[in-house]
């Protein structure tokens, strides 16, 4: 019994863990088989920030994009080439700054009131539970980062698939665990 108890609460929150990740949408071309490739190159990355137009990624954050990214796809078999490759990869981070409308919900305090019963003649509390009296609006600025990994087909120079995730963020930066959960949310896709 006690084993068993154990099991699911392992299930549980390997559940639990794995709904806490990070999503990737993809956008492809039907028309094109993307198993069939498995080679690949690097060309230049840029940064779009609604702010300050475009933007290159530090030196850093190019780097750790591009390990990244070499790490998940040389774990799914792809290959870094410099001679004819099969794919031309690169990838783009996009900064844009969103207001967001919050409302959050105000209640009364609870309590109690004490009120006089005439049949026991004496004061008998009255709890009071907390009531909904209204909402509070709020606007909230937040910085959307969209990481996109896009592959193009070498031989045709067109896309033939792109990969991004968006995070809310507040400062223009995203960590090295940020980088490396986007990263691995894109290229689990690839394959699909």
């Amino acid at each position: 019994m006690q084993k068993m108890k154990w099991i699911l609460g392992m299930l549980t929150m390997v559940v639990v863990l794995v709904s806490c990740g990070t999503t990737a949408m993809v956008q492809k071309d039907d028309k094109v088989d993307i198993r069939k490739f498995r080679t690949y190159a690097w060309i230049d990355a840029s940064t779009k920030d609604t702010s300050n137009h475009s933007v290159k990624p530090s030196d850093l954050t190019d780097r750790k994009i591009k390990e990244s990214v070499e790490r998940n796809l040389t774990e799914a078999g792809w290959k870094l080439t410099k001679k004819n490759p099969d794919v031309l990869l690169t990838y783009e981070i996009d900064i844009e700054k969103e207001r967001r409308d919050r409302q959050t919900p105000v209640y009364s305090q609870p309590g109690y009131q004490y009120v006089y019963s005439p049949y026991s003649r004496r004061w008998i509390p009255m709890y009071y539970p907390s009531d909904l009296m209204g909402y509070r609006n709020s606007t909230e600025v937040v910085q959307e980062h969209t990481l996109t990994l896009s592959l193009i087909d070498a031989e045709t120079d067109k896309t033939v698939w792109q990969g991004w995730t968006t995070v809310d963020k507040n400062t223009k930066r995203m960590t090295d665990k940020e980088i490396d959960n986007n990263v691995r949310a894109i290229v689990k896709k690839l394959d699909r």
